[in-house]
């Protein structure tokens, strides 16, 4: 037999209502649907959240406090959804049933489609956690009346004093009620203990060998003070839950160790799949030793890494054992500079690093010390933080007008000339809106005299000056903060003023030095000087605008 053949389903329009949902995560009966809005901020609240025009986060933002009328009760954030949901209205007619008939289901049911959902609220986010203060408490009443706008109790209200020790005051806690007070024990030990805290909570261990007897009762301990302690906006960060389905991680592993003296066995729960540091060995300047190869875990992970980008590493190391991350990258393509940051293993294969001192950052081939080599002097890092700087960057715009191919392969060109020599200090020129140079790459004549000068040196390497006197180590600093920021303003510094500023300063910097700490802090001294004042920040920020601006119009043109 063929099948039949059914009819197709008749074509319906939809309506053009428009209705909203809540997804209330409860049970709400036909009576209780005034408490159920009320619990989500009431009527205006609803409206306003699902208003096509709320384009803002708070907006949008549907709460359902579970007591609305305690103002320290966390409510449970909701959000709301787009959605392509129908609104059905389903009509039941009753039947009678005939009397000794089958049980069958009874009634008619007819479905109409009476709207279109667009939005829905829902609410998936866990409950915070409730802590309820004692709403007797004068803050909380001035809590309860900044939220009903009462102004005659903020007018009124007064800073309660503090009640003294030996005076009673209200629970801490809804719901938590004091004992009376236990007389502490003449044996007992002295502890100092809160006496704020709730007396359950301060049970001292008996630990007298002879029993005494109990104080008389003017000597006994008074009822503790409250505890006016109020909850924070939130408890927790967690808001979705974990579906670990009462089950351990899978990812982890027991652990068994024996005590060596006990024989004892201790087992534990560890994670097999923790995150395994790639960092390069750091040390402080007043460590000893300098590491003579990489930590184990880089050592492992060798197999993941480039040889041939290793073997270059190495090559450059050998040729020269500190750098600065800025010079060690311009030696490379922007391809392999980028596999190097992404390899994670590269750097820590060849180099450690220092944590502080005069080659604070810097990349240092491994058995190599500069603290032992009065030549180490050259590969001292200078670095002046200058937050105030704006930094350059194209606008949209201008992005969008550049994206032709041979403006983009103009711009590699420029970019990639420019990495080259970022590290780079003539005095000239300038690539880069913060002063982080190494001695030796600074090929500015006059600072260059500076550097190379031997009876600038002292006989044993200094933590904050390194190899240099402090007097010719101020000094270097001092022209070479004039003539970067000098050439930030947009004019090279001539060796004429940078002398006459020497001059100038030489009483102050005597000064300065007289007054420094011989106590140095771990880490903290980065020589980060030079910062502008306020005012000419604004201004340089000003004319950076503008100078921007202008380039974006002329590309325009």
């Amino acid at each position: 037999m063929e099948p039949t053949q059914l009819p197709p389903a008749p074509e319906r329009a939809l309506p053009q209502a428009h209705f909203y949902s809540i997804e209330y995560p409860g049970y709400v009966r036909l009576q209780a649907v005034p408490q159920a809005i009320q619990s989500l901020g009431g009527q205006h609240r609803i409206d306003r959240v699902f208003k096509r025009t709320a384009h803002s986060r708070a907006d949008a933002l549907i709460e359902l406090a579970l007591r609305p009328d305690n103002p320290f009760a966390h409510p449970i954030p909701g959000d709301v959804v787009p959605a392509n949901n129908l609104l059905l209205k389903v009509n039941r007619r009753r039947r009678k049933r005939a009397p000794g008939a089958e049980a069958a289901p009874l009634g008619d049911y007819t479905a109409e489609v009476v709207g279109v959902l667009a939005k829905t609220a829902r609410f998936r986010s866990m409950v915070d956690y409730q802590y309820l203060p004692d709403m007797r408490d004068p803050i909380a009443q001035l809590r309860r009346a900044m939220d009903t706008m009462d102004v005659e109790a903020l007018c009124t209200y007064t800073i309660p004093p503090e009640p003294m020790d030996n005076a009673p005051g209200p629970p801490a806690v809804v719901a938590s009620v004091a004992p009376a007070p236990v007389p502490p024990r003449a044996d007992a030990m002295d502890i100092d203990i809160d006496m704020n805290l709730d007396p359950r909570l301060r049970e001292i261990s008996q630990v007298a060998v002879t029993p005494a007897p109990p104080l008389s009762p003017p000597a006994m301990a008074s009822p503790a003070s409250a505890l006016r302690l109020f909850p924070p906006p939130l408890f927790s960060r967690q808001t979705i839950p974990q579906g670990y389905n009462f089950k351990a991680n899978t990812a982890s592993m027991l652990s068994t160790t024996v005590d060596e003296e006990t024989g004892e066995e201790r087992k534990r729960v560890i994670n097999k799949m923790r995150w395994k540091g790639y960092g390069p060995a750091s040390i402080m300047f007043t460590d000893a030793q300098v590491p003579d190869k990489p930590p184990q875990a880089v050592q492992d992970g060798r197999h993941q890494i480039s040889e041939s980008i290793l073997k270059k590493l190495e090559a450059l190391f050998v040729e020269r054992p500190v750098w600065t991350r800025m010079s060690l990258f311009s030696q490379f393509s922007a391809a392999e500079a980028r596999d190097i940051l992404n390899s994670k293993l590269l750097l820590p294969l060849c180099c450690y690093v220092f944590q502080d001192g005069p080659w604070r950052d810097t990349l240092v081939r491994f058995s190599y010390d500069p603290r032992k080599n009065p030549s180490s002097r050259f590969y001292q890092r200078l670095y002046f933080r200058n937050a105030n700087h704006p930094i350059s960057r194209p606008s949209v715009t201008t992005r969008r007008h550049d994206r032709t191919a041979q403006n983009e392969q103009l711009r590699m060109q420029e970019k990639d000339a420019e990495r080259k020599n970022a590290h780079i200090f003539d005095g000239q020129t300038i690539t880069k809106e913060t002063a982080a140079f190494q001695l030796c790459d600074i090929t500015d004549p006059m600072l260059k005299e500076m550097i190379e000068d031997p009876d600038a040196l002292r006989e044993t390497c200094n933590e904050r000056d390194g190899w240099y006197t402090t007097h010719a180590f101020e000094q270097i600093k001092t022209v070479l903060r004039h003539k970067f920021f000098a050439l930030l303003e947009g004019h090279p510094a001539t060796d004429a003023e940078c002398a006459a500023l020497l001059a100038a300063s030489e009483g102050s910097v005597k000064t300065a030095l007289a007054h420094r700490s011989a106590k140095l802090r771990a880490g903290k001294h980065n020589m980060a000087k030079g910062a502008l004042r306020p005012e000419d920040a604004a201004a340089l920020r000003l004319r950076a605008t503008l100078d921007r601006s202008m380039k974006s119009f002329a590309s325009q043109r």
